[in-house]
């Protein structure tokens, strides 16, 4: 097995498409184009873009819309979904819409699918007006998305059928990874937020895994938090705006994405701060100068062995947003 290395693996980026506090979903459309023209540049391989819902904080609820806006403001960068979460939706309408943005820009976008709601039960039930279907109908959901796309199903989704649209299970857990072994699927784990079961779900998914039409060999991508400034102190100041959205998470009062603070101790107790460092921690969180980063992620990638990496950087300061990508593009180089 051949040693893994930032000159040999892809890195991509997760964008939550945050509404900062003191602005709204406008100006974070415009931010998100801003900087996927600058990671592109940069040499990031990916742009993903997540689906959440009755978020304040985040505006890409609309997911399938934005994808598209990023995916025309860019030229060759792959664009897609980080991820869609299908049990929200008809398999008919995804298929519609991702056979939509295929044929626009061709070769250029993924189609991730999660199980989870991406938001709260009341928010669930407002998306699907029921509450009837279960984690065991999402193989079933993938299932039907899949005929579609290869033409196959009863109903025709025009666009979408004969289309090669490269299909993500999502997960934060083992279930994801399971059915994406079954299926020989590209499999992606949200060890930005979930570090402790990383490894586990890895192993279950690589252990598992069947060749397919798809894949013949497991293709693993693992989430990070990344924080880059010019100075560790830099990096740890930007990142207390981060700590406060899981800390509001927490709280179960979700907020725009506030502006960094200098004591970050003074507005969360112990036991909110051991939780929230439950959430990101060291290991799949990483903050601080280049060398910092660099040595954060050469041992994250050594731990886990992943085949590509999808960076979320969650900053207020759009320029300190960008940098932070310049800085981990420059170690790819």
């Amino acid at each position: 097995m051949s040693v893994k290395t930032f000159n040999n693996i892809p890195l991509s980026v997760l964008d939550l498409a945050p509404v900062l506090e003191g602005s709204n979903p406008s100006e974070s459309f415009k931010n998100s184009v801003e900087l996927a023209q600058n990671v592109e540049k940069f040499g990031f391989n990916r742009y993903w873009l997540a689906e959440h819902h009755n978020m304040p904080g985040i505006a890409s609820s609309a997911t399938s819309v934005i994808i598209g806006h990023i995916a025309g403001a860019t030229s060759h960068m792959r664009v897609g979904a980080g991820g869609v979460m299908l049990p929200n939706h008809a398999s008919l309408v995804i298929a519609e819409q991702f056979g939509t943005l295929e044929s626009l820009y061709p070769g250029r976008i993924d189609l991730g699918l999660g199980r989870a709601p991406g938001s709260d039960q009341a928010t669930s039930y407002a998306l699907r007006r029921t509450l009837n279907q279960n984690v065991e109908d999402f193989p079933l959901q993938v299932e039907e998305l899949q005929a579609y796309f290869e033409g196959t199903a009863r109903v025709r989704s025009v666009p979408g059928e004969g289309l090669t649209i490269p299909i993500w299970l999502l997960g934060s857990s083992g279930f994801s990874a399971q059915l994406a072994a079954k299926k020989g699927l590209h499999f992606s784990f949200a060890s930005h937020f979930a570090p402790d079961y990383t490894i586990p779900a890895l192993n279950l998914y690589r252990d598992n895994f069947q060749p397919s039409d798809v894949l013949d060999e497991p293709y693993a991508m693992v989430g990070v938090n990344v924080i880059a400034a010019d100075t560790d102190e830099e990096a740890e100041y930007l990142a207390t705006s981060q700590q406060q959205q899981f800390l509001s998470i927490r709280r179960g009062q979700p907020t725009k994405l506030q502006p960094p603070i200098e004591d970050i101790d003074s507005v969360w107790s112990e036991m909110e701060k051991a939780a929230v460092e439950q959430s990101i921690n060291s290991r799949s969180t990483i903050v601080g100068s280049k060398e910092t980063v660099k040595k954060g992620l050469e041992q994250f990638l050594e731990e886990t062995q992943a085949d590509e990496m999808i960076i979320n950087s969650q900053i207020y300061d759009q320029k300190a947003r960008i940098r932070s990508y310049e800085i981990v593009g420059d170690l790819m180089r």
